[in-house]
């Protein structure tokens, strides 16, 4: 049985070093204005430094150039390619066709990988792509179990099929949307998607016999949330897709955070491994139970299960989970029982629950906040708020930790 990759997204340097602790096999890596989510900060710089790393200890890295560019982003594409070349990228993410002629002209020893956003949902379109010279197809989101397995028997022997199986969704095709551009001049397909689906809206009905005349729709005090879907998790159908045969994974999120990398990629790589070593025993109950931690919407499976699956429109409100939060990350390695620095993400105080992640390992360390010390004067505080970027603090620790394990706190009100 073949082990897929687990793919995670990586947003920055950081974060890249965080989603390879917890388990990742590679990485995926915006390109500085050229990619479909602009805003994570990966400049050049960044992702020559995050590809070194990853080869460093057996990794890789994808980067994006999937934006459907005009004409005045060739001369940026031809650089970027150039770039990304130079330093030895794995392979080159697009959907533009333009685009990943361009690549092919500038980089022919790249693997191109056609993405999501290219609607790819059958075999005869991913023979297209094959065709044409991509390595790999990554499918969209729209496709059913039957149809993935419909696509798996039918491809190319040697084409790479990648898949989505956690992570947000988008109301658009294939995330092929132009409501952000619309309602604040921001092109998701420009790489610069505002998100305007997970807005609150005040909805008004008109009545029929009386045109213009509107009556308020009320859902709450917020507004209605009627645009905003629930995240897809395909936790409990990890072993259908692992005996499919996909040979990639992938967790969505390239602007999430450092804590939910350590989450989400821990719980998939333990799934991933527990499936591959013990087939009749895969009990999804632990891991889901994680995820339910670090969730901020309602999950679910989409259309893996059901083409006619409606479950995924999501009234429950604002993005929050009631129950956790990121306490902080561990700055240094310490053995059991020592003071240790911490970087706080939210406020800490003495007599706060604390759950230690633990590479390799799903279930979180436990413990309590005996006492907090101030990182200058190393006086005992109370509490610390996070008032800066980078705020620190020491606290004991009853475990042995390393540099770059996440801090999960316990919320009071649970």
């Amino acid at each position: 049985m073949k082990k897929p990759e687990l793919l995670a997204p990586a947003g920055s340097f950081e974060k890249a070093k965080i989603a390879f602790m917890y388990g990742a096999d590679a990485v995926y890596c915006g390109t500085a204005s050229l990619s479909l989510r602009s805003r994570a900060d990966v400049d050049d710089d960044d992702l020559e430094k995050t590809i070194k790393y990853a080869h460093s200890i057996g990794k890789k890295v994808y980067a994006a150039i999937n934006i459907y560019a005009w004409d005045s982003n060739y001369e940026e594409i031809e650089k970027q390619v150039k770039m990304l070349d130079k330093v030895h990228v794995d392979a080159i993410i697009a959907s533009d066709g333009g685009v990943i002629q361009k690549i092919r002209e500038v980089a022919p020893n790249i693997d191109i990988h056609v993405s999501t956003q290219a609607n790819i949902i059958s075999y005869h379109a991913s023979k297209f792509w094959y065709d044409n010279g991509a390595k790999r197809v990554i499918l969209g989101r729209e496709a059913s179990k039957e149809q993935i397995k419909e696509i798996m028997e039918n491809k190319p022997e040697d084409l790479e099929v990648e898949m989505f199986i956690h992570g947000a969704l988008c109301w658009a095709y294939s995330g092929r949307c132009f409501l952000s551009e619309y309602l604040s001049c921001r092109s998701a397909n420009l790489g610069d998607c505002s998100q305007s689906c997970r807005w609150a809206y005040n909805m008004y009905l008109e009545e029929k016999n009386n045109p213009g005349n509107l009556m308020l729709v009320e859902t709450d005090e917020h507004g209605t949330y009627i645009l905003s879907s629930k995240d897809l998790c395909l936790i409990k159908e990890i072993p259908q897709i692992i005996e499919m045969g996909v040979d990639s994974l992938k967790i969505e999120g390239r602007l999430k955070t450092e804590y939910y990398l350590a989450s989400v990629v821990s719980v998939y790589r333990n799934a991933i491994d527990d499936y591959i070593a013990n087939q009749n025993e895969y009990d999804y109950t632990k891991y889901l139970s994680e995820l339910e931690k670090v969730k901020t919407r309602g999950l679910t499976t989409f259309y893996f299960n059901d083409r006619n699956n409606k479950d995924f429109q999501e009234y429950e409100g604002k993005q929050y989970n009631p129950n956790y939060e990121f306490g902080g990350k561990i700055l240094e390695e310490k053995e059991a029982q020592s003071n240790v620095l911490i970087e706080i993400r939210n406020k800490l105080s003495v007599g706060d629950k604390l759950e230690l992640l633990i590479p390799n390992e799903i279930e979180p360390k436990k413990f309590v906040i005996e006492k907090l010390y101030d990182t200058e004067t190393g006086e005992e505080i109370p509490t610390i708020n996070p008032g800066k970027l980078g705020q620190t603090v020491k606290m004991q620790i009853p475990y042995d930790v390393k540099e770059g394990w996440i801090i999960r706190r316990e919320k009071h009100n649970n």
